[in-house]
């Protein structure tokens, strides 16, 4: 037997379609043949058609889910290229605020040197205007013990070899 009404009405349609003609353009077909077919397609269109509905309302729920699914994508996808624009910004400020900071402390760094620097520079002057000041003192002390030595003997000054004569040194 036949399985849908598809086929049932090309069953039908032929069964006219072969009827002997008569006068007038009438054809005549048996009766219960047409019957039972038209019977057949009657109780197959609410199977199919319940089918057909439910093959509609399962269509609308893959859509429903595929259209869901595809703005929850795009809801995710906005939200990861979000988190990334965030995500450059963040390091992009990261970059510059560390660049900011070295760039102070690499200035900082200068300072500290060209102060210590001075400093350095201040103390050796200061100590080399100590020896000086030391030196001549030394001198004046040397020249008024042998001034005040050759006096006092009423003598001549010996003369002997030093080993070291400090005049003579010059700075």
């Amino acid at each position: 037997m036949a399985n849908g009404v598809i086929e049932l009405l090309d069953m039908l349609y032929r069964m006219i379609d072969d009827a002997k003609g008569g006068l007038g353009g009438t054809c005549r077909i048996n009766r219960d043949d047409a019957l039972d077919l038209l019977d057949e397609i009657r109780n197959k269109f609410p199977a199919e058609l319940g089918a057909a509905k439910e093959l509609l309302s399962k269509r609308d729920e893959v859509l429903d889910k595929a259209k869901a699914d595809a703005e929850h994508m795009c809801q995710q996808a906005s939200d990861k290229a979000r988190r990334m624009v965030d995500e450059h910004e963040i390091v992009r400020q990261a970059r510059a605020e560390a660049a900011a900071v070295t760039a102070q402390a690499e200035k900082r760094a200068e300072d500290l040197k060209r102060a210590a620097n001075g400093y350095c520079e201040d103390a050796l002057r200061r100590t080399e205007d100590a020896v000086n000041v030391a030196l001549n003192e030394i001198r004046q002390s040397r020249s008024k013990f042998r001034s005040v030595a050759g006096m006092s003997t009423g003598a001549r000054p010996v003369t002997r070899a030093v080993a070291y004569d400090a005049a003579k040194e010059e700075i």
